[in-house]
C-alpha cells in the first residue's frame, strides 16, 4: 500500500484512540489484518477501504487526492516535507511573507556558512563542554534606534548550557543600545527561539523596514521598557523574527 496512505490511516486510527485490535473487530476481520495493512504487506480492498474512512471519519476522496498528488510529485520529497507544504499552502498573505522571510534568512545564513573560512571562525568558549552546547552569535540587534538586520557575516560561536529550557534555542544576539534597561543591559548576549509569533506582553526579536529590534510586544507597537525611548509603531511589514528565551549568564 502506498507509503502516505499507510501513514494517514495508522495516525487517524490513532487520533480516534482505536487500538487495532478494537479497528479488526469492527470491521469483523482477524486481529491481524489491521497489522498487516499498517505494515504495509497487504492492502484492503475497496470495500474495506471506504469501510476503514468511515471508522476514521476520514473523506475517501480528499485522502485519495492528497495521496496520489504526493505519489506525482516524486520520491526526492519526504512525508514531513510534504506536509510542511500543504500547511504553507493553507495560510493567507501574510503567514506565507513570514514563512518566506525565515526561508530567506536560512538560505542567507547557510551561503555564508558555506563561504567562511575555517579561520574566520572564533569560538567565544573553545568547545562545547559535557553539559553546553554551541549556537551561533551574531552582533547584534538594536535595543535603541534599529539596527540593520543581522548584516553582519556569522563569525563567532557561543556555548550556552544545554538543558531543557532552552531546547528551541538556536541563536543568540548582542544587545546594542539601552532601550530595554533595566531588564536587558547594553552588551547582554540574548538567547533566541525562532519563531514568527509571540504573545502580547513577551519580548522577541522584531524586523521593522529592514530594521532589528529587541522589544516588548504591545497590541500595536513594540515597546521600549526603558521609558527614555520611544516605542516602535508596527506596520503591516513587521515580522517577528524570534522570543527572547533568557540572557546568558557569562561564567
Amino acid at each position: 500500500m502506498n507509503e502516505l496512505l499507510v501513514d494517514r490511516l495508522k495516525r487517524a486510527r490513532a487520533e480516534q484512540g482505536l487500538k487495532q485490535s478494537d479497528v479488526a473487530e469492527k470491521l469483523g476481520l482477524k486481529a491481524n489484518t489491521i497489522s498487516n495493512w499498517e505494515k504495509g504487506r497487504t492492502e484492503p480492498d475497496i470495500d474495506s477501504f471506504v469501510a476503514l474512512c468511515d471508522i476514521y471519519q476520514l473523506d475517501c476522496a480528499a485522502l485519495l487526492s492528497d495521496v496520489y498528488a504526493f505519489k506525482r510529485i516524486g520520491t526526492d520529497i519526504s512525508l514531513s516535507e510534504y506536509d510542511h507544504i500543504k500547511k504553507y499552502r493553507s495560510l493567507d498573505n501574510l503567514g506565507r511573507e513570514h514563512i518566506d522571510t525565515f526561508l530567506q534568512w536560512e538560505v542567507e545564513h547557510m551561503n555564508q556558512l558555506s563561504q567562511a573560512t575555517p579561520a574566520a571562525i572564533v569560538e567565544l568558549h573553545s568547545a562545547a563542554s559535557a553539559n553546553g552546547r554551541l549556537i551561533e552569535y551574531f552582533r547584534s540587534v538594536s535595543a535603541g534606534t534599529g539596527q540593520v538586520i543581522f548584516d553582519d557575516v556569522y563569525s563567532e560561536r557561543i556555548t550556552m548550557p544545554d538543558i531543557p529550557e532552552y531546547r528551541r534555542v538556536a541563536y543568540a544576539v548582542k544587545v546594542d543600545g539601552r532601550s530595554m534597561e533595566p531588564l536587558y543591559n547594553d552588551g547582554d548576549i540574548l538567547l533566541i527561539e525562532p519563531t514568527c509569533e509571540i504573545s502580547i506582553g513577551e519580548i522577541g526579536i522584531f524586523n521593522v523596514n529592514g530594521l532589528a529590534y529587541v522589544k516588548q510586544l504591545g497590541q500595536d507597537r513594540l515597546i521600549s521598557l526603558n521609558k527614555g525611548y520611544d516605542d516602535i509603531p508596527l506596520t503591516e511589514d513587521s515580522v517577528c523574527m524570534g522570543r527572547v528565551v533568557d540572557k546568558l549568564k557569562m561564567e
